[in-house]
């Protein structure tokens, strides 16, 4: 009994619960700026069928902000640079989904190999290793946020440029090619888009993890509603409220952020496909 009020103690404590709210003021600011952008990105990522290059991708942004730790530098920069290079490439080379799974499965290794060499060779505090890996959530200080909301600002910008064509390119590319949008590089553009999105989420819920926010809430919002309106809104909501629900049930545990925010996600998720199977058992 002793050790299961133990347990449940590392899980919640809420004493001084007040004061420990101050020191995540820049990761509740980010949160909802990585929600906003995550919910977005999401649900182009179901739509493209994308869910392996947002690992993949992370894969490489982690060993970028890996090496950007090991120097001592930027991280959010260093994770930034690692997303694009890995995004550019997918975009690149894997036009076509056989090709870009083959460049996925090759990234992804590659990344984390170099990430795990860099956080061997770093001799810095064990809880900035961690962090990278599973979310840290009093990890963002001042400059990283404003880096944050900076890269959310030129992914809103972008994304909202290219909405209208990417999703027609989204939903039927055929059509889209033979009525003149330029198919192809609106993939590659929107890679970019992703490989920003990526980089951002690193940051909250470590590289292991990113599929919660990019994937997740666009997932659970497509189990209830195909409205080209509602299903972005429903996604940015899922998303927030996962993110700014795990950011303030973690405060004063010392768990990780990522088994939170990956925990109301997930439970999103199956209440919505609970509830549509439950509509279409009643109709």
């Amino acid at each position: 009994m002793m050790l299961a009020d133990g347990i449940w103690q590392e899980i919640f404590n809420f004493d001084n619960y007040g004061e420990l709210l101050a020191l995540v003021r820049n990761s509740l600011v980010a949160g909802a700026a990585l929600g906003l952008v995550g919910g977005l990105v999401g649900v182009f990522v179901m739509m493209r069928d994308l869910p392996f290059a947002v690992h993949g991708t992370s894969e490489l942004s982690f060993a970028g902000a890996s090496a950007a730790l090991l120097l001592g530098v930027n991280i959010v920069a260093g994770s930034i640079v690692g997303s694009l290079i890995a995004a550019g490439a997918i975009g690149l080379f894997g036009s076509r989904a056989r090709d870009r799974n083959a460049v996925i499965g090759t990234i992804m290794p590659f990344g984390l190999g170099l990430g795990v060499l860099f956080l061997a060779l770093y001799e810095g505090r064990a809880a900035n290793k961690f962090g990278l890996l599973t979310g840290q959530i009093v990890a963002v200080d001042t400059p990283q946020t404003s880096w944050l909301l900076g890269t959310s600002a030129v992914t809103l910008a972008a994304l909202s440029l290219i909405w209208r064509p990417l999703v027609f390119a989204s939903a039927d590319p055929d059509v889209a090619e033979a009525r003149g949008v330029p198919v192809r590089a609106l993939s590659f553009a929107f890679m970019i888009v992703l490989g920003l999105a990526v980089a951002l989420a690193v940051q909250i819920v470590g590289a292991l993890l990113v599929l919660t926010l990019l994937v997740t809430p666009a997932a659970a919002a497509a189990r209830i509603t195909a409205s080209p309106l509602l299903l972005p809104l429903l996604s940015v909501a899922f998303a927030m409220i996962s993110i700014e629900g795990g950011i303030l049930l973690a405060l004063g545990s010392s768990v990780p952020i990522s088994p939170y925010v990956t925990t109301i996600s997930f439970t999103i998720y199956v209440v919505c496909r609970a509830a549509t199977a439950r509509r279409r058992r009643v109709a």
